[in-house]
């Protein structure tokens, strides 16, 4: 709490030296302004997954219920049409498409459905894989991801509970084959809330704070790995597809203090810092539009149930392990948004529910789109490791002065307790110091010199000095960076 309290003076401070009239700065809605579906009464729209199918974007539900929505791209949304394509399956958390079937993951099988007769309803409904196990506990959630290069169907299982796994492989990520086969691939999950591809089809999901998660994260599934949470680790006397069950770790400890120790963890790539960027992380999109939405391609775009946004997230590889930095992006959404797809127009739609969870959007189920206005905000693009500080590049050139005073920005670090406890706090507390700031020569980017860089740490910095060459802030002055690895070039 010092800490936040510190970095709340040191923005004021800044905004006293560098004032801005609040009602000149531009605001979220200038650049990506939003419009909501107007839902049709009876309708219980909680959508757990969307695809575009025929033309149409596909709503899946988590009352199991999947709806075509017509003039999703129409300019006028009041002329969107919701029609039924299949009714009473069971919580779909997941939709992809292929050769005509819509694909659907189930709390308890992944599906194919085909309109046969073109009448707009789903006429065949065929198991596709149903090797899992499932005990009625709420909790037990599916979310299947897109189809990968193999054709294959990724699916994050929730645990039985928050702490262990009372039927096969909760807890656990599978893979079902073309053919129908599931593959145990990576164990250690607690609740996941979306899974989706980065755009060198590597997979990746969230999870979500509780017993061995500090806080909500994402995560790499690499084939083989465990992610952290060793309640599932019963079911690894089924399979000898990804080896030995893995010492289990030690609660109280941290993360990168027990990796080195487990060869099969895989630490977080990217943590969210719990009431600071949510609470509930969920639905995850890889923005391969194009630049249809703006200066963000192949950055992940996920979602936060409990607050009702979008995240943005930058990744990099260091030390052969994914980590990177998270981004305030979009508010406003009208309920816990859970979904994220986007359109082949750019557009980005997201999906929303709180029905049992609570959320800042207080309809009951909402689906809302964004669209880029064109006009490029003022944002930190990216925020990258180097072995003596950071490198930021911005979405737009910056004021040299402004840019290269060290006094423009403060970093803070903390780390969180590795536990079998519910959560933990920020521990560990550090404040490095940034001794110099060089801006390049374009003012695309500057180098952020650091003594005090702390390895497991996540580094959060604020930028409320820095404005752009035209003299605006930045839009979002925060970013969150999980340095698991300083690089050593």
């Amino acid at each position: 709490m010092r800490t936040s309290y510190a970095f709340a003076i040191f923005t004021i401070l800044v905004a006293s030296l560098n004032p801005v009239a609040a009602q000149d700065a531009p605001t979220e809605n200038d650049y990506y302004p939003m419009a909501a579906f107007e839902i049709p009464e009876g309708i219980n729209l909680e959508a757990g997954g969307m695809e575009w199918f025929n033309d149409r974007l596909a709503v899946s539900t988590r009352r199991g219920d999947i709806f075509l929505v017509e003039n999703a791209l129409a300019d006028d949304l009041k002329t969107a049409k919701f029609s039924p394509f299949a009714i009473g399956l069971h919580e779909v958390l997941g939709l992809t498409q292929k050769d005509g079937w819509l694909y659907a993951t189930q709390r308890c099988e992944v599906s194919r459905l085909k309109d046969e007769d073109n009448d707009g309803r789903a006429d065949i409904i065929e198991t596709v894989c149903d090797q899992w196990g499932i005990t009625g506990d709420y909790h037990e959630y599916a979310f299947g991801s897109k189809f990968d290069r193999d054709g294959n169907i990724w699916v994050v299982l929730c645990l039985t509970g928050s702490f262990g796994s009372n039927a096969p492989y909760r807890g656990w990520c599978v893979r079902v084959t073309p053919d129908g086969e599931m593959i145990p691939t990576c164990s250690g999950i607690r609740s996941p809330g979306g899974i989706a591809a980065n755009h060198v089809g590597d997979l990746f999901y969230t999870d979500n704070q509780g017993p061995w998660n500090g806080t909500c994260s994402l995560k790499h599934l690499r084939p083989g790995s465990f992610q952290g949470h060793p309640g599932g680790n019963r079911w690894y006397e089924q399979t000898s597809v990804i080896g030995p069950e893995p010492v289990e770790p030690q609660s109280g400890s941290r993360m990168m203090v027990e990796a080195p120790k487990i060869p099969e963890l895989v630490p977080p790539a990217i943590y969210f810092p719990y009431k600071k960027m949510g609470q509930s992380a969920a639905g995850i999109v890889c923005d391969t539009t194009g630049g249809k939405f703006g200066p963000f391609q192949n950055q992940l775009f996920v979602c936060d149930q409990t607050f009702s946004t979008v995240m943005r997230c930058s990744l990099e590889v260091v030390n052969g392990y994914y980590q990177g930095a998270c981004y305030p992006f979009r508010e406003g959404f009208g309920s816990g948004s859970l979904s994220v797809e986007f359109a082949p127009d750019g557009s980005l739609f997201v999906g929303g529910t709180n029905r049992g969870w609570g959320s800042r959007g207080n309809k009951p189920f909402a689906l809302d789109r964004v669209r880029w206005s064109g006009k490029v905000p003022f944002e930190i693009h990216e925020m990258r490791a180097r072995p003596d500080g950071f490198e930021l590049t911005f979405t737009e050139p910056v004021d040299a002065k402004s840019a290269g005073n060290p006094e423009s920005y403060s970093l803070g670090t903390y780390a969180y307790i590795y536990q079998a406890a519910y959560g933990s706090p920020e521990v560990d507390h550090t404040t490095p110091a940034i001794n110099r700031v060089d801006v390049a020569a374009d003012g695309k980017s500057v180098r952020l010199f650091v003594t005090g860089l702390q390895p497991g740490h996540v580094h959060e910095l604020h930028a409320p000095g820095v404005r752009s060459a035209t003299g605006l802030p930045l839009l979002h002055q925060e970013a969150y960076y999980t340095l698991n690895f300083v690089p050593k070039k």
